[in-house]
């Protein structure tokens, strides 16, 4: 964590309001938020599909980017008031703006690794 008054944090405020690629990237970026969204491309998903689905992912880091995800607006989170608890993620109207991204950055990878 930054502080919030720290030269690291200004710019990188002051990069994400000048420019949209990096607002862009530090919005979907990382490890593990691509995976998540695009998964999400296909419809709501409940949590423990969410970390089945994703190889390696600790739960612990599911759980902070899918608030990370939540908070900037990328996805909603649906709890049911059921016992058990029942909880599904599913993409917002801007996380469905990301799809041709999403898929696009996919075939660019597909295409271009080694």
């Amino acid at each position: 964590m930054r502080k919030e008054n720290s030269t690291n944090t200004i710019n990188k405020q002051q990069m994400d309001k000048d420019c949209g690629m990096s607002y862009t990237l530090n919005t979907i970026g990382g490890r593990w938020k691509p995976a998540i969204l695009y998964r999400l491309i296909g419809g709501k998903m409940r949590y423990s599909e969410l970390r089945d689905s994703i190889p390696n992912v600790t739960e612990r880091m599911l759980v902070l980017q899918l608030r990370e995800m939540e908070k900037d607006g990328l996805i909603n989170r649906i709890v049911y008031a059921e016992v058990p608890p029942r909880v599904e993620y599913e993409l917002t109207e801007k996380g469905n703006s990301l799809k041709p991204i999403l898929k696009s950055l996919s075939e660019w990878g597909v295409k271009n690794r080694d």
